[in-house]
C-alpha cells in the first residue's frame, strides 16, 4: 500500500513540474523575480521621461516668459532633438519587426482599434498640411527668421509621418525582446509628443495675449520689438497671409494628433512584456451597428451640429465689433443652455441602461481601457476648473446683468453635462460585449439541451417539447427587451457624437467667450484668468475629441 502510494507520487511530481513551467511561461502574472523586472523597466524608463519632459517644460516656459535669457531657441533645439532620437529609434523598431516578426507574439486587441487609427492617421494629414504652410511662411519671412525655426517644420513634419505608420502597423504590438531599450525609445517619443503638444499650446497662449492686448492698446515690448512687428509680418504679401492663415485653421489639428499619439505610445509602454491569450476576442476592433436602423440620433445630432455651425460663424463675425458684441453672446449661451440640457438626459438614460442592462464588467487588465477612463477624467478637469471658478465669479458679482447670469447658468450646465457623459462613456466602454441577458438566456438554452441529450429530462418527449417551447419564448422575450435597449444605446451614442463634434470645434478654431465676456476677468484679474484658461481649455479640445472616440466605440460595439 505503502509503496504504491509512493509510485503514484513520484509519477504525478514530472507532470506537476511541467505544468507549473507551463503557467510560469503563459501566465499573465509573471513570479516576483520577473515581476520586479517588470516593474524595474517601467520605472526606470517612467523616470526618464519625467526628467526629459520636466527639463522640456522648463525650456518652453522660459522661452515664453523669459526671450531674452533664451535668445537661441534652446527650447526648439531640445525638441528637435527628442524628435531626432525618436526617429531613430523607430527606424530601429521599424527595421527589428520586419526582419523579426517573432518580436510581438502577442497582440492587444483592445489598443489601435480601428476609430483611434482613423482619427490619427486625420490628424496626420492634417499636421502635415499644417507644416507645409509653416514652411511657406518662414519662407516668405526668411529675413527675420531663425534657422532653427525654419528647419523645426522639416523635422516635426518627418516625425509625424515615420509615427504615423509606427502607430498604424505595431500599436498592438506586446514586445517581449529587448523590452528595456523599447521602452526607453517609447517613453522618448512619448515625450517628445508631449513637449509639442506643451510648445503648441504656450505658442498659441502667447500669440491670443497678443491680440488681448493689441485690441486694449496696452501692447507692450514683452515678446517682440515695435520694429521688429513692422519688419517681421506679412504686411500687403498675400502669400504670407494665406499661410499663416491656413497654419491657424489647422492648428487645433496638430495639438490633437500630439494627444493620440501619445495615448498609443502609452498603451505600446504598458504593453511591453505583456503576454495575452491568443483566443481573446477581438470586438473592440470592429464595426458592428446591428440590424436595427439608427434614425433619431443621427438626425438630432446632425441638427444640433448644423446650428452650431451658424451660430459659431455668426458669433466670430458678431463678437469683434461693438454693436454686435451683445448679441453673439446671447446667441453663443442661448446655443449652449439648449444643447447642454439635451446630453445631460441623453448621458442619464445612458447610464439607467447601462445598469438595467447587467452586462458583466470587462475587468481584466487592459491598459487602453485604464487609460481611456483616465483621459476622460482627467481631460474633463479643464472644462470642470473653468465652469467653478466662473460659478464662483458670476455669484459673488452679483446677477445684475444678463451675462452673468447667462454665464451661471452655463457653467452649471456644463458641469453636469460633463459629469453625466463621463460616467455613461466609462460605463459604456468597461461593459463586455459578449456577455447579457441574451448571453445568460442561451447559455441556459444550452444547458438544457445538453441535459436533454444525456438523459433525464430528455427522456420524456412531452416534458421536453414543453421546456423547449418555454426557452424559446424566454429567448424571444429577453432578446426583445435587449435590442431595445441596445438600439437606445447607439440612438444615444449617434446623438452625443456630433454634438460633442460641434462643442471641440468652438473652443478649437478660437471662439473664447467665457474670456470675452470679462466675467472672470473683472472678478480674478487679466493675468489669473487668462492663465487659467488657457491651461484648461486644450483639456476640454482633447476631452470632447476623446469623448467622440468612446462614444463612437459604445455606439459600434454596443
Amino acid at each position: 500500500m505503502a509503496g504504491e502510494h509512493k509510485e503514484a507520487v513520484e509519477l504525478n511530481t514530472p507532470s506537476v513540474k511541467k505544468e507549473g513551467s507551463e503557467e510560469k511561461q503563459g501566465s499573465p502574472h509573471p513570479s516576483k523575480g520577473s515581476g520586479w523586472a517588470l516593474s524595474s523597466g517601467r520605472l526606470l524608463s517612467g523616470l526618464f521621461a519625467l526628467n526629459l519632459l520636466f527639463l522640456g517644460a522648463a525650456l518652453v516656459i522660459g522661452g515664453v516668459f523669459n526671450p531674452s535669457g533664451l535668445r537661441y531657441e534652446q527650447s526648439l533645439i531640445f525638441i528637435a532633438l527628442l524628435m531626432g532620437l525618436s526617429l531613430l529609434w523607430m527606424f530601429w523598431y521599424l527595421i527589428r519587426a520586419r526582419w523579426q516578426p517573432e518580436t510581438a507574439p502577442h497582440t492587444d486587441h483592445h489598443a489601435g482599434t480601428v476609430l483611434m487609427k482613423g482619427a490619427l492617421l486625420l490628424f496626420a494629414a492634417c499636421s502635415l498640411l499644417l507644416h507645409l504652410f509653416k514652411m511657406g511662411y518662414h519662407f516668405s519671412k526668411w529675413e527675420c527668421t531663425p534657422v532653427v525655426k525654419a528647419l523645426y517644420p522639416f523635422i516635426e513634419a518627418l516625425f509625424v509621418i515615420v509615427q504615423t505608420h509606427l502607430l498604424w502597423v505595431h500599436s498592438k504590438d506586446c514586445s517581449q525582446d529587448q523590452k528595456n531599450f523599447t521602452r526607453l525609445g517609447l517613453v522618448l517619443t512619448l515625450t517628445a509628443d508631449l513637449l509639442l503638444w506643451f510648445a503648441a499650446v504656450t505658442d498659441e497662449t502667447v500669440h491670443l495675449e497678443m491680440e488681448v492686448e493689441k485690441e486694449e492698446g496696452v501692447l507692450q515690448d514683452t515678446y517682440i520689438g515695435q520694429s521688429n512687428v513692422s519688419r517681421c509680418q506679412c504686411g500687403l504679401d498675400p502669400a504670407c497671409a494665406s499661410f499663416k492663415k491656413g497654419y491657424k485653421v489647422l492648428f487645433p489639428f496638430n495639438m490633437e494628433y500630439s494627444l493620440t499619439a501619445g495615448c498609443m505610445l502609452y498603451v505600446m509602454w504598458k504593453n511591453v512584456g505583456r503576454r495575452v491569450e491568443p483566443h481573446h476576442p477581438t470586438l473592440s476592433g470592429k464595426l458592428r451597428l446591428g440590424a436595427s436602423k439608427i434614425i433619431l440620433g443621427p438626425f438630432l445630432g446632425v441638427v444640433a451640429l448644423l446650428s452650431g455651425i451658424c451660430i459659431f460663424i455668426v458669433y466670430q463675425v458678431k463678437v469683434g465689433s461693438a454693436a454686435g458684441r451683445q448679441l453673439a453672446f446671447v446667441l453663443f449661451y442661448s446655443y449652449q443652455l439648449a444643447i447642454l440640457p439635451a446630453m445631460s438626459l441623453c448621458s442619464l438614460a445612458g447610464v439607467v441602461i447601462c445598469k438595467l442592462e447587467e452586462k458583466a464588467l470587462d475587468a481584466g487588465l487592459n491598459p487602453t481601457r485604464s487609460l481611456d477612463a483616465l483621459l476622460l477624467v482627467g481631460a474633463a478637469l479643464g472644462q470642470l476648473s473653468i465652469s467653478y471658478f466662473s460659478l464662483v465669479a458670476a455669484l459673488t458679482t452679483g446677477l445684475s446683468g444678463l451675462l452673468q447670469s447667462l454665464d451661471l447658468s452655463y457653467s452649471l450646465l456644463s458641469l453636469n453635462e460633463l459629469l453625466l457623459q463621463t460616467l455613461f462613456i466609462i460605463e459604456g466602454l468597461h461593459r463586455h460585449p459578449s456577455t447579457g441577458e441574451g448571453g445568460r438566456v442561451t447559455g441556459l438554452e444550452e444547458d438544457e439541451s445538453r441535459r436533454g441529450a444525456g438523459g433525464g429530462y430528455g427522456s420524456l418527449r412531452g416534458k421536453e417539447g414543453t421546456q423547449q417551447m418555454n426557452l424559446e419564448i424566454k429567448a424571444e422575450v429577453a432578446s426583445s427587451r435587449l435590442n431595445w435597449r441596445r438600439r437606445v444605446l447607439k440612438e444615444i451614442s449617434a446623438f452625443l457624437v456630433p454634438t460633442n463634434i460641434m462643442l471641440w470645434v468652438i473652443p478649437a478654431f478660437g471662439a473664447h467667450p467665457q474670456f470675452e465676456n470679462g466675467v472672470g476677468k473683472d472678478f480674478y484679474g487679466f493675468s489669473f484668468w487668462f492663465i487659467l484658461l488657457n491651461l484648461s481649455q486644450p483639456l476640454g479640445v482633447f476631452y470632447r475629441m476623446h469623448s467622440v472616440g468612446g462614444l463612437l466605440e459604445v455606439l459600434f460595439t454596443g
